[in-house]
């Protein structure tokens, strides 16, 4: 998946997770998938970062400031 793909279904979990609706057991199930999308989501996220800065690296951009 997409990264944004990847990022829109957090986002239908999270709604899925506030609901009243959704039993304990879909629950768990849920936060499971939350979470490993988190650590995909973060990844991708920090080897942009990298990708960035290597080419910062090179004088074609500037270097983003750590958040």
């Amino acid at each position: 998946m997409s990264f944004e793909t990847d990022l829109r279904r957090l986002e239908e979990i999270t709604a899925k997770l506030r609901s009243d609706e959704t039993g304990l057991e879909e629950s768990l199930k849920l936060y499971e998938e939350a979470g490993a999308l988190n650590r995909k989501l973060t990844r991708t996220l920090e080897d942009m970062k990298r990708r960035i800065e290597q080419v910062s690296a090179n004088g074609d951009v500037e270097e983003i400031d750590e958040a």
